[in-house]
């Protein structure tokens, strides 16, 4: 179960980042509420699950920001952006600063607690945050000067406010979960299956009439599908006949999660995929779309080339396949 609750975690982070870049609100409320619940399961936050942690909460608050009805402290006055500032400190101090980038986050943070106050006409409330928000008169002192007067001069619409917006706002979050998902790209459930396997000896044994052989070093070079059958082989060694009937219908509802995106593909393509593919001439325009991919993305990340293209019917090793030609 314990394995089941990391590895559920991380996948819920990595949705909601997702759903978080892509604007997609109705994907990204639903896994907030999946990720929301995992983490009120938890008695204490491992160390090693903090960053992903802060990092839901945050985006779940960023995401309500301008709702000054939504509350997330027991305290009312606390705003939503105010209460995702004091998760974005506590990820500050869970790794290396990249200075730049949390230094603007933070900046726009505060600006945006007070911007939101001001733009629905909460004028008082926005002067107490401000004193909130500095506490210490030197802290930001140009800064919070700067607030100070155009909280006095009811408008919200002053050049600061707007240069500042909620839209770049959002925009430097996503530049952060970029880089957080670069760091961090693993795959929980095959790092702990592999361990615990090999722990007992197992391993040989498990991967020995296998295609797929995988270490620490290649394991992120395997396709979707080769993966989730690496996770079901691992999953049952590791587990044996431990697995209790709802551990295992946990287990069953996640792995269906971990092909999901193969899943989507074949409606949105339509039923060519599951009759049997015919093989089909690439046109200049798929050609286009592949580059164009390339171009935003990067080689080696098919998957998302292929759900943000256009391509007739094709997968990701198709695309592979294609760009080695070109």
């Amino acid at each position: 179960e314990a394995v089941a609750a990391d590895w559920m975690l991380e996948f819920a982070c990595y949705c909601l980042c997702r759903h978080f870049g892509e604007r997609c609100a109705t994907e990204f409320r639903r896994w907030g509420d999946v990720a929301q619940a995992l983490i009120n399961g938890l008695s204490k936050i491992p160390t090693h699950q903090k960053k992903m942690v802060y990092l839901c909460q945050l985006l779940i608050r960023i995401a309500k920001g301008k709702n000054l009805e939504c509350h997330f402290e027991n305290a009312q006055r606390i705003s939503p952006l105010e209460s995702a500032l004091s998760f974005w400190t506590l990820l500050e101090r869970e790794e290396i600063k990249l200075e730049k980038l949390h230094e603007d986050i933070r900046r726009l943070i505060q600006i945006q607690i007070v911007a939101v106050h001001m733009e629905n006409g909460y004028f008082n409330e926005a002067a107490e945050v401000l004193e909130r928000l500095f506490t210490d008169s030197e802290s930001d002192k140009p800064l919070r000067v700067k607030l100070a007067t155009i909280i006095r001069s009811k408008d919200p619409y002053v050049p600061l406010l707007q240069n500042f917006s909620y839209n770049l706002l959002i925009s430097k979050i996503k530049s952060y979960i970029e880089l957080f998902m670069k760091e961090n790209e693993t795959n929980f459930l095959i790092q702990a299956a592999t361990k615990q396997v090999e722990s007992k000896g197992l391993g040989a044994t498990a991967l020995q009439n296998k295609t797929v052989n995988v270490n620490e070093n290649d394991e992120r070079n395997l396709e979707p599908e080769q993966r989730f059958v690496l996770s079901i082989i691992l999953l049952r060694e590791m587990l044996g006949q431990k697995l209790t009937t709802s551990t295992f219908s946990i287990f069953k509802f996640w792995l269906f999660y971990g092909c999901l995106n193969n899943l989507q593909n074949v409606e949105k393509h339509g039923d060519a995929l599951a009759c049997g593919r015919r093989r089909q001439r690439w046109t200049y325009k798929e050609d286009l779309e592949l580059k164009s991919g390339i171009r935003e993305f990067g080689v080696g990340n098919w998957t998302k080339i292929l759900v943000h293209g256009d391509f007739n019917n094709r997968t990701s090793v198709m695309l592979k396949d294609r760009w080695r030609t070109l």
